[in-house]
């Protein structure tokens, strides 16, 4: 299984989770809080970041469920 990082993204009229460089939605859902939901499993899966678009197009929070070591080396 690839690590890809999951999106969600408005999709229409709802809310879609989409894996980065992927031009078709895994799943589309009617709420973001449905999607957020399905793309968090989907990343905690895959060991990777889970990025959430806000209403207004630009992406207001992320999450990472990979090798985030904090504080960082150095």
């Amino acid at each position: 299984m690839s690590k890809k990082n999951q999106y969600i993204v408005r999709a229409g009229d709802g809310w879609g989770v989409r894996g980065e460089g992927n031009s078709r939605l895994t799943e589309r859902f009617d709420t973001q809080r449905a999607a957020i939901e399905r793309g968090r499993e989907i990343a905690q899966n895959q060991h990777s970041e889970l990025r959430i678009q806000g209403r207004d197009a630009h992406f207001r929070e992320s999450w990472s469920y990979g090798n985030d070591p904090f504080p960082p080396k150095g």
